[in-house]
């Protein structure tokens, strides 16, 4: 079947690399898609947020698949376009994607369902929200409520820094919540309506500088599987989270198709839910892919064809790590324009795969950073340590000046003591 892949980041390239690979797969269109998805994908310059212009391009090139890679064409409705067309589609309807669109939903629902979350606060009004710090202790988190591009969280350690938040977001809708203590992991599964199917683990790495110090970005790196979600812990959050969510989205008259990514604090009392993404994180896609054995194209059809419940995903034994390169300055203005060299060396070291995140070809051929985080690096190995050594094998034989990158990945689980 010709598949339609749509985005153009780290997470997409990702994605095209495996779906290029599954023996269902035809032609691979990706729009807009990016210089590394252009290796296995005929890219098209269309806005993969356009509703219309998808379901056009889609008929004209008789795709049999959609895989919708980023949350904003999700929001604007594509996947509806595509199912009212008749065209399967991997990615839940706009009704749907509000566990992503709207963090205050999201809350709604885990309040009502009793799923177990921090506890919060609505708000739409400045001085309504300031007043409202004085219910929670310090730190405090502040969460813009619609889409922010992973970015859109303030973890305040004082009271200045949380009134600062509340007034950066000009009186616009907010969530404020209390700080849960524990650490964080990734919980990803497939969703068909009621039907919830774990699919992996993994830790992502928020914070800019080593030992996860400084502002959050989209993500710095991410390592799969996470070993702090263990068997028991997965299983808790499945049956106490992520079920009763697609329950209740099943109920609402709003069933979920596609890919649930739930953040997970895991606390002392157990899993809780941070929040909702519906569709693959980023760079957590670039780890777990790899990892994914079998048909991937025919994985996604399934849950797009409503047959979740007769397919069980394979994924490796291994583990994989994922150390992203950004241009400097990021996550502010990052520079733009840099020369990049250096990406078939890394890839000749065994394992590892290099995705691109946010890149551009000059004229001349020359591949430069066109965005924040420009590549991420992926390694597969035995274990956490080796893939972790491969991965910066890979990124020490990248030439990129103006860029940087955290050394530190997997800290945490490299740490752990026994």
């Amino acid at each position: 079947m010709n598949i339609l892949l749509l985005g153009s980041g780290g997470r997409e390239d990702a994605l095209a690399w495996g779906l290029r690979q599954s023996p269902s797969c035809g032609d691979l269109l990706a729009a807009p898609g990016n210089p590394g998805i252009a290796r296995w994908a005929d890219c098209l310059a269309i806005d993969p947020a356009d509703p219309d212009k998808v379901v056009a391009l889609a008929r004209e090139r008789n795709v049999g698949l959609v895989v919708v890679g980023p949350e904003a064409p999700l929001v604007a409705g594509v996947a509806d376009a595509c199912r009212e067309a008749g065209i399967p589609v991997f990615g839940p309807s706009a009704a749907a994607a509000m566990l992503e669109g709207s963090k205050g939903f999201t809350k709604d629902l885990c309040a009502a369902e009793g799923i177990p979350t921090a506890r919060f606060v609505r708000l739409a009004d400045t001085q309504a929200a300031l007043d409202a710090l004085d219910e929670f202790g310090l730190p405090v988190v502040i969460k813009a409520d619609g889409l922010a591009a992973g970015k859109g969280v303030t973890v305040a350690l004082t009271r200045d820094e949380a009134e600062q938040a509340v007034r950066d977001l000009g009186g616009a809708p907010l969530v404020i919540e209390e700080f849960l203590d524990g650490e964080e992991a990734s919980l990803f599964a497939l969703v068909d309506g009621p039907e919830a199917l774990f699919l992996a683990s993994a830790q992502d790495h928020k914070r800019v500088g080593e030992g996860d110090t400084g502002p959050n970005t989209g993500g710095m790196g991410a390592y799969s599987p996470a070993p702090v979600l263990t068997d028991a812990l997965r299983d808790r959050a499945m049956a106490e989270i992520v079920v009763p969510t697609a329950a209740a989205m099943e109920r609402a008259g709003t069933p979920f198709s596609g890919l649930l990514y739930a953040g997970l604090m895991l606390t002392a009392e157990g899993p809780k839910l941070i929040e909702y993404n519906v569709r693959f994180g980023d760079p957590e896609c670039e780890a777990i892919v790899p990892l994914l054995k079998g048909d991937l194209a025919a994985l996604l059809l399934s849950v797009a064809e409503g047959r979740l419940g007769q397919v069980r995903p394979e994924v490796s034994d291994s583990t994989s790590m994922t150390v992203v390169m950004c241009a400097e300055g990021y996550p502010g203005m990052p520079r733009k324009g840099g020369l990049i060299d250096g990406i078939e060396a890394a890839e000749r070291v065994p394992g590892v795969t290099v995705f691109h995140a946010g890149t551009a070809r000059h004229g001349s051929g020359a591949l430069l950073s066109a965005g924040g985080r420009v590549l991420a690096v992926t390694a597969v190995g035995p274990t956490l340590a080796e893939a972790r050594a491969l991965a910066y094998q890979g990124v020490d034989a990248i030439e990129f000046a103006d860029g940087f990158h955290r050394r530190d990945i997997g800290w945490r689980e490299l740490e752990r003591k026994p």
